[in-house]
């Protein structure tokens, strides 16, 4: 019975997240419907997100203890220090982008401003390294659980990240027009572009 209700949980909280931050990067376009509390509103709705992000997180611990009867092993057919070597192989490079990302992003990462600046730091290379960093998240927690289940279920996260970026970028091209569409198609999604002689 745990086991069901932490999985619905889960699924719950991973669609909340998503519901949420969605919401929270669309300040430009509330701005016409609400005015300039707009933003102070998309900061709102970014917390309400980092909660269910972080309820998440505790799912995903609670399904080691409590996991569901499906046909899969518990645990990897390796040992554990194997799952916690992949586990931190992956986390360098994730650990990396989110850390670097949230450096040059400033207090934008949590909090909405109407004026901001993002194509400093890595944003000269890659328009999304906070959630090319944080969705690799999912399998560090997994791995380090030793668990296939969850390692699976950690796919869920790359629609869901890829979502809330592209709304991010509706918004942002209703906020700077011409400016972040040139950005836009001169700076790599997640993935560097490779500099194109002219």
């Amino acid at each position: 019975m745990i086991a069901w209700i932490n999985f619905i949980v889960m699924i719950g909280s991973a669609l909340l997240f998503l519901y949420f931050y969605v919401k929270s990067v669309g300040p430009a376009a509330l701005e016409k419907k609400v005015g300039k509390i707009a933003y102070s509103k998309c900061t709102r709705y970014r917390m309400i997100a980092s909660v269910f992000e972080i309820v998440a997180c505790v799912n995903y611990v609670v399904y080691f203890f409590y996991p569901l009867p499906v046909p899969l092993p518990q645990n990897f057919a390796w040992n554990w220090w194997t799952s916690a070597l992949i586990a931190t192989l992956i986390a360098i490079p994730g650990g990396y982008l989110f850390g670097k990302g949230m450096k040059d992003a400033g207090e934008e990462t949590m909090i909405v401003k109407k004026k901001h600046n993002l194509y400093g730091g890595i944003y000269k290379k890659i328009r999304h390294p906070q959630a090319a960093g944080e969705v690799t998240l999912w399998w560090v927690i997994a791995f380090f659980l030793n668990s296939p289940f969850l390692a699976l279920f950690s796919f869920i996260w790359i629609p869901i990240f890829y979502l809330f970026c592209r709304a991010e970028e509706k918004d942002l091209v209703i906020r700077y027009g011409k400016e972040y569409l040139e950005y836009k198609w001169n700076t790599g999604f997640i993935i560097p572009k490779r500099n194109e002689s002219k």
